[in-house]
């Protein structure tokens, strides 16, 4: 992943964007915890009105977060497709209902063909997963927390883009900043989500402080997801939002605290 500021449409924010090798009509961009104006919980790890949070439903100042919606939005080529995030495995196609939609669609996915419709997914631990095909005709964005890991949201997002432009597309996957795995503890019933699915699964866990409790790999549960929907060409997933307060917010970490955004589009 590269540091860098987004300026595509004349405002520049801090931010990050995928090391990953897709075409050229894709586009893609990370939000960091600064660059605007929340505060307090929502601000910089010292409390400073620059926080760049950018969830309505966190419990920020609402005219902070549409002034930091705003300042994202002005940054990008297109309108932003956001989400009502719900660690479900709905994947909504953006470019078929348009992008003037009144309410936010419930889902925890969204893919797309339009150029300059840019898709987001909003985390503080949970993994963002941004997907692209080798000819750069369609990409989606996945909201995959366990839950909607666990539950197949990226089988669902993988069928929805190779239903598209067809099943033997090769697609190319990054993993966003997340909660790493030597932070996150999990009980037994999580293990046994997964490890239900694929016994494989289970060496994405290892023993945890307590008897009953374990160290859960989220990168690694969802490359096996990935591979066993033949996507092999997976970057990033060597990031943790917990143990990097001054970059990320982290539910995990602080529990009271705001959101970022991974995007992705497509150039005409």
């Amino acid at each position: 992943m590269t540091t860098q500021g987004s300026n595509s449409g004349g405002t520049q924010l801090p931010g990050m964007s995928p090391d990953w090798t897709v075409s050229d009509r894709v586009g893609t961009f990370v939000t960091l915890r600064t660059g605007g104006v929340s505060a307090g919980d929502f601000g910089a790890a010292d409390g400073s009105p620059i926080g760049l949070n950018l969830g309505e439903h966190v419990g920020d100042d609402p005219t902070a977060v549409r002034e930091n919606r705003a300042r994202l939005q002005a940054a990008l080529p297109g309108p932003i497709c956001w989400l009502q995030q719900v660690h479900g495995t709905n994947v909504h196609h953006a470019d078929m209902a348009g992008s003037g939609l009144q309410q936010a669609p419930t889902a925890d996915a969204a893919i797309t063909m339009r150029a300059g419709q840019v898709l987001a997914i909003m985390t503080a631990d949970c993994l963002p997963l941004l997907l692209a095909d080798a000819q750069g005709r369609i990409v989606g964005a996945v909201h995959a927390g366990w839950r909607g890991l666990a539950a197949g949201v990226i089988e669902a997002t993988v069928d929805a883009m190779r239903a598209r432009i067809g099943r033997d597309a090769e697609l190319a996957a990054w993993l966003g900043p997340a909660i790493g795995p030597a932070s996150f503890e999990v009980g037994q019933d999580v293990m046994d989500a997964f490890y239900d699915h694929d016994a494989q699964a289970s060496a994405a866990f290892r023993s945890g402080p307590a008897e009953g409790k374990y160290w859960a790999d989220l990168y690694a549960l969802a490359r096996l997801r990935l591979a066993s929907q033949g996507v092999s060409r997976v970057g990033g997933g060597d990031l943790c939002t917990v143990r990097d307060p001054v970059r990320f917010y982290s539910h995990r970490r602080d529990r009271r605290t705001g959101r970022m955004a991974s995007l992705i589009w497509l150039l005409a």
